[in-house]
């Protein structure tokens, strides 16, 4: 079983910046992809970016050139630069692991629990 605990959201001000982080634990045999979703109040929830095993990485339109996705292999976690950040921000974060659990077969999807991001004056 794979676990993903999200830190790091929080209350900024328009233009402002935040970071937030993503941790794996438990029985992990491999991760291939580790993404970013968000969800804003009654609006279904979308891709922000993600980044695969190799290092490539894909954004939505809306973030791009204001956020930067990140991983560290050796510590299981992925990382979400945000800088200049709008009120359009604003919605509950979750973090995304592709990955094979020990004993699995096959990877599955992986969920953090959300962290709320709030972007307002």
């Amino acid at each position: 079983q794979v676990q993903l605990v999200e830190s790091g959201g929080g209350l900024v001000q328009p233009g402002g910046s935040l970071r937030l982080s993503c941790a794996a634990s438990g029985s992990i045999f491999s991760i291939y992809a580790m993404g970013w979703y968000r969800q804003a109040p009654g609006k279904q929830r979308e891709l922000v970016a993600y980044i695969t095993s190799g290092g490539s990485t894909n954004y939505a339109d809306s973030v791009l050139g204001r956020f930067t996705i990140s991983r560290d292999n050796a510590k299981n976690t992925v990382y979400l630069q945000m800088i200049s950040l709008k009120p359009e921000d604003t919605g509950v974060y979750y973090c995304n692991f592709f990955a094979r659990g020990k004993g699995s077969d096959y990877p599955s999807h992986y969920w953090g629990q959300g962290t709320q991001v709030t972007v307002s004056s």
